[in-house]
C-alpha cells in the first residue's frame, strides 16, 4: 500500500494507468459473474425444488460455477483460449467474431470491460490507492454487476446485495466513506423508505411496483454512503430512469416490458459516491442564493 501511495505522489498518471489495466481485468471477470451467477442460482433453485417435491435429482449434473467450465462460444461451443480472452484487445484482434465459427460476439463484453476500467480509474483518482479507494472500488464493481444482472433478469441477487450491505457497515466502522452512525441509520432508512413506498403503491393499485431486491440495494447504498445521501440517490435514480427508460423506449423497447429500478439505483449510488458532496453543496448554495 505504501508503494502505491508513493506512486500516487511521484507518478499519478502511472497509477491511473495501473487502475485502468486492473479495471479491464475486473471488467472481464464481471462479464462472467453477470452471465453465470443467474444460471447458478436457477440451477440451485431447481435442486431445492426437487428436494422439496421429493423428486429425483439428475444423475449427472455438470459442475457450473464462476470458474468451471471454461468459457465457450455459445454458437459452436469453441473453448475460449487465453489469448482470446484478453480484455478489449482480443475483441479488436478477432474483429468481434468467434475465431472458430465467426459468429459475432456481443459488443457488450468489451463495453463492460472499458466501463469498469474507466470507473475504477475515476474512483482511484478521487479516493486514492488507500483503503478508502479499495473499498470504493469494491462498491463500484458490485454496483456494475448488480445493475447488469437486474437489467437482464429483473433480479438482484442476495449473494451480492447482502454481503455488500454488511461490508458497507464494516468499512464505515473506521469511517472510510462516512461515519458509522450515518451508515447504520442509512441501511435502516434505505430499506424502510422503499418498503413503505412499495406497501403504499400496493395498497392503492393492488400491484407490486418494485421487488424486495430494490429495498436491499438502497439499504446497501445507505450503509456505504450514509443516510444523508439517500434523498440524492432517490432523486438521481428517478432522473436516470426517466432519461434511460425514455431513450430505450424511443429506440424501440416495448413499453409493456418493464425496466427494473435496480440499474438506476446503482447508477445513482455511484454518482452519489463520486459527486454527492459536490452536488449537495451546489444545490444548497443555489437555494441560499
Amino acid at each position: 500500500m505504501s508503494y502505491l501511495l508513493l506512486l500516487e505522489a511521484e507518478y499519478p498518471l502511472a497509477l491511473l494507468c495501473i487502475a485502468l489495466i486492473f479495471g479491464l481485468l475486473i471488467g472481464s471477470f464481471l462479464n462472467v459473474v453477470v452471465h453465470r451467477l443467474p444460471i447458478m442460482m436457477e440451477r440451485d433453485w431447481q435442486t431445492q425444488a426437487r428436494d422439496i417435491l421429493d423428486l429425483p435429482q439428475p444423475e449427472t449434473l455438470q459442475t457450473y460455477n464462476l470458474s468451471v467450465p471454461r468459457s465457450r462460444c455459445p454458437n459452436c461451443q469453441h473453448k475460449i483460449t487465453a489469448w482470446e480472452n484478453i480484455p478489449v484487445i482480443s475483441y479488436l484482434f478477432l474483429k468481434g467474431k468467434c475465431s472458430a465459427c465467426h459468429q459475432s460476439i456481443s459488443a457488450r463484453y468489451p463495453s463492460v470491460e472499458l466501463m469498469t476500467a474507466v470507473m475504477t480509474a475515476a474512483v482511484i483518482y478521487k479516493f486514492g490507492p488507500g483503503l478508502a479507494g479499495l473499498a470504493a472500488c469494491l462498491l463500484t464493481w458490485a454496483l456494475i454487476a448488480l445493475a447488469l444482472i437486474d437489467f437482464d433478469t429483473k433480479f438482484l441477487p442476495d449473494s451480492i446485495t447482502l454481503p455488500f450491505l454488511w461490508l458497507g457497515l464494516i468499512v464505515n466502522t473506521v469511517g472510510l466513506i462516512t461515519l458509522f452512525p450515518n451508515a447504520f441509520w442509512g441501511a435502516i432508512a434505505g430499506y424502510l423508505s422503499l418498503w413503505f413506498i412499495y406497501q403504499a403503491f400496493k395498497l392503492v393499485t393492488g400491484k407490486e411496483g418494485m421487488g424486495f431486491g430494490d429495498f436491499k440495494l438502497l439499504a446497501l447504498l445507505g450503509a456505504w454512503l450514509g443516510w444523508q445521501m439517500l434523498p440524492l440517490v432517490i432523486i438521481l435514480s428517478s432522473l436516470a430512469g426517466a432519461v434511460i427508460g425514455g431513450t430505450l423506449i424511443a429506440l424501440g423497447r416495448d413499453r409493456a416490458d418493464a425496466i427494473p429500478f435496480g440499474p438506476f439505483l446503482a447508477i445513482a449510488g455511484w454518482l452519489a459516491l463520486m459527486f454527492g458532496e459536490t452536488i449537495t453543496a451546489q444545490y444548497l448554495q443555489f437555494v441560499a442564493a
